[in-house]
């Protein structure tokens, strides 16, 4: 019971955002500081835990419902948090630097507590659970992310045809333009496919990709309603922040990775090396099991809390917060990672 109690580490991202949003000075920095210099601190001191679950224990854990609430628990908190931000930040005398501090903190929560719970709850089969990841994606503007990850960048990863796949030498902000704007085309793409089997037409109920888009415009009006044009442009700003987030994310999931292509045309079984894996113990929490992405790719239904560390895939030298903070440095992250594509 102890160690499935483990995943309330990572409430505290959300805990440091609240103590940013009301707070003035450095203060205000308070997520990116924990985030960057102490999530990164404790990964080099403390050692994870590398045993495999057994069967019994894989099936004790998925009938432990507590699992699912600690998923559900960030929606109130996302949202108030947002809330309790975007009001601040309209309704009171902040320096400049303060402000950067906290929509630096609310991008941060938005990138782990949104967007990568939504990520996880859109790998389920329930209705409730899909809907409830599109809500979570919803300030983050990047509600088509649903459909491109699970019926695009889940077939196609570690090809020449997935956006959210980064190349061999290619920089993170290359990365950010190619994967942003080629994920979004690709995701009316996937609903014309759909549409198309379904023998529906572009204007029809069934068309997500315009559902939406009038989601978030609505979702943007009622911020402008709420806290006039500074509000909006701040809600803007998180929502950019929280999806480059998660496309410097992906670029480190899954650089350099690529399948080979079969006589067949076809391209090889996703396997466990076709993904960066990374076994740090408080990344792995905080961001419930994220890095354990090669195994995550092998068998996307799984949930997070029977994810394995796969010894066989590739293996991130450091933790994600700061693999992070590396790629943001092109050269220091050609030079650390490339020598270990070779070995791949």
């Amino acid at each position: 019971m102890l160690d499935d109690l483990k995943y309330l580490f990572a409430y505290t991202i959300p805990l440091s955002a609240l103590v940013a949003i009301f707070s003035n000075g450095i203060l205000t920095f308070t997520t990116p500081i924990y985030a960057f210099i102490f999530i990164p601190i404790l990964e080099l001191i403390m050692k994870d835990f590398d045993a495999p679950y057994d069967e019994s224990q894989k099936k004790k854990k998925l009938s432990n419902y507590i699992f699912d609430v600690l998923l559900y628990l960030n929606i109130p908190f996302v949202f108030f948090l947002l809330f309790c931000g975007l009001y601040n930040l309209t309704n009171t005398s902040l320096m400049f630097y303060e402000k950067i501090g906290i929509i630096s903190s609310l991008g941060i929560l938005l990138a782990t507590n949104a967007i990568n719970v939504a990520h996880e709850l859109g790998h389920r089969k329930s209705k409730t659970e899909t809907t409830l990841s599109k809500l979570l994606l919803l300030p983050c503007l990047y509600m088509h992310f649903y459909l491109e990850h699970n019926f695009g960048h889940h077939k196609n990863v570690a090809t020449p045809d997935d956006p959210a796949t980064s190349k061999f030498n290619q920089s993170v902000y290359n990365f950010w333009i190619t994967s942003v704007f080629n994920q979004y085309i690709s995701a009316w793409r996937i609903q014309k496919n759909i549409l198309k089997r379904k023998g529906k037409k572009f204007i029809s109920y069934q068309n997500e990709m315009l559902w939406y888009i009038i989601i978030q415009l609505t979702y943007l009006s009622v911020i402008f309603l709420l806290f006039d044009f500074y509000g909006l442009l701040f809600a803007i700003i998180l929502g950019i922040q929280a999806f480059l987030f998660l496309e410097t994310i992906n670029y480190i999931e899954h650089y350099g990775l690529l399948r080979k292509k079969l006589s067949s045309g076809r391209y090889e079984t996703v396997q466990t090396h076709h993904s960066w894996n990374s076994n740090h113990l408080i990344g792995r929490i905080v961001l419930y099991e994220l890095t354990r992405h090669s195994d995550h790719h092998f068998k996307s239904s799984k949930k997070y809390q029977i994810l394995e560390n796969k010894k066989n895939s590739p293996q991130l030298p450091f933790g994600y917060p700061t693999s992070i903070l590396l790629a943001l440095v092109p050269p220091l992250w050609f030079k650390i990672i490339n020598p270990r594509l070779k070995v791949v």
